[in-house]
């Protein structure tokens, strides 16, 4: 063979946890999406779980921590997976984000942390496009699909 065989690079696996927090506003449906200046990233909020820590106690720690509001879980909303590298480790990432569909019970989002410049509730739709990793759109996606389905239960 020709051709130089490249060698793989190692695999680390890290998962994380987040969610979709969602309000009732006057022209409809409101999520909360967080936003850097620094790079013009908008996101969800999530982060990585402590020892001993289920999922969803780190996705209510962590979306508590990030938006500065207390949340309550209804139920989960999926995992998405992604890849990335970390070049000066020389290690590829192989992600796991799980997300949870959350309403809020307290706090403000002047009350976020410093991950983060900006912390908004916007329209759903506004969510959508704003948010800049497509995976998270669906998340957000699946989460509209979860509310309408427990409005029709009268939930």
């Amino acid at each position: 063979m020709t051709a130089k065989r490249r060698a793989r690079l190692p695999v680390e696996e890290a998962v994380s946890a987040g969610g979709v927090v969602f309000r009732r506003g006057p022209n409809g449906i409101e999520v909360v999406i967080c936003g850097r200046t620094r790079d013009g990233v908008w996101g969800l909020p999530k982060g990585t779980p402590a020892p001993g820590e289920s999922l969803e106690e780190a996705a209510v720690r962590e979306v508590s921590e990030e938006t500065g509001l207390q949340v309550r879980p209804l139920q989960k909303i999926g995992t998405i997976e992604y890849w990335f590298m970390k070049p000066q480790e020389k290690v590829r990432v192989h992600k796991r984000v799980h997300h949870y569909l959350m309403e809020p019970v307290g706090g403000s989002t002047d009350q976020h942390d410093w991950e983060y410049d900006r912390v908004e509730w916007v329209p759903l739709e506004e969510a959508l496009s704003r948010l800049t990793y497509k995976n998270e759109a669906d998340v957000v996606r699946q989460a509209a699909l979860l509310l309408q389905e427990m409005e029709g239960d009268g939930r």
